[in-house]
């Protein structure tokens, strides 16, 4: 069993894993390994793909530039979060990197940027932000790495929005309050494997047209998250551990 204060390191490879099995890091994860964390051969070391759970695995060979693992035993079955899709749009830089970072520890399967009329920083470097969300993902216990999306724009996804599909509107004039949205829908027996989103819009706001269409749109809920306006990055963390707490794996 994965002890609760196992202080092994924990990598995400993007390779099988299994017993017996040997992996070669590249070069960023060995000099982490070596020269960061300072481990030396015979150390332990846990593994993660996102598909065959989580593995401790002995250091064979250290160096700055390459290092060989040697895979050990399962200490955990692949378990995946709940069926929650983060869509924002993206803001400065550093809000951001917390968006993902934060999106990725309450455990949202997929993070996709949104464009929107008022959407003030549309360059998004997807690569970036999937090294920032494997880094959350190794360090809070997850198994599994976020889907983070190429942009999209509003009128496209909504265009695209499949039917049925449960999508959260944080409208920040004003709405149900999340909280008593999400009991009504835990109360009526809501089906927990059924996919959601939740949408956060840009620091301006969404524009009167996009706000009305979005209404409109059927399965959408259109929530308030309390008396302040808060923050695009305030708005996702606490809209994401609101569902997290009534209708995800916190419940």
């Amino acid at each position: 069993m994965l002890g609760a204060m196992n202080t092994d390191p924990r990598l995400f490879v993007d390779a099988p894993l299994s017993e017996g099995g040997e992996l070669i890091l590249e070069r960023d994860q060995a000099h982490y390994l070596v020269s960061v964390m300072r481990r030396q051969p015979g150390d332990g070391v846990r593994v993660f793909n996102g598909r065959d759970g989580e593995w401790r695995a002995v250091l064979a060979s250290a160096a700055k530039r390459e290092a060989r693992l040697e895979l050990a035993e399962r200490l955990r079955d692949q378990a995946v979060p709940p069926p929650l899709t983060l869509y924002f749009a993206p803001v400065k830089k550093a809000r951001t990197d917390f968006i993902v970072e934060k999106a990725t520890e309450l455990g949202a399967r997929a993070i996709i940027p949104v464009l929107t009329r008022r959407t003030n920083a549309e360059r998004v470097r997807a690569e970036r932000l999937s090294a920032l969300a494997r880094e959350a993902a190794e360090q809070t216990e997850r198994l599994d790495v976020p889907v983070i999306g190429d942009p999209v724009r509003l009128d496209a996804l909504l265009d695209a929005w499949p039917e049925g599909r449960c999508l959260i509107f944080c409208d920040e004039t004003g709405g149900v309050p999340m909280l008593e949205a999400l009991m009504g829908v835990r109360e009526e027996g809501g089906d927990p494997e059924q996919p959601w989103a939740i949408l956060i819009g840009p620091e301006g706001g969404f524009a009167p047209e996009e706000r009305e269409r979005l209404r409109a749109l059927p399965g959408v809920l259109a929530v308030s998250l309390g008396p302040r306006i808060l923050r695009a990055d305030t708005a996702a963390a606490a809209a994401l551990a609101l569902w997290q707490a009534v209708l995800g794996d916190w419940s």
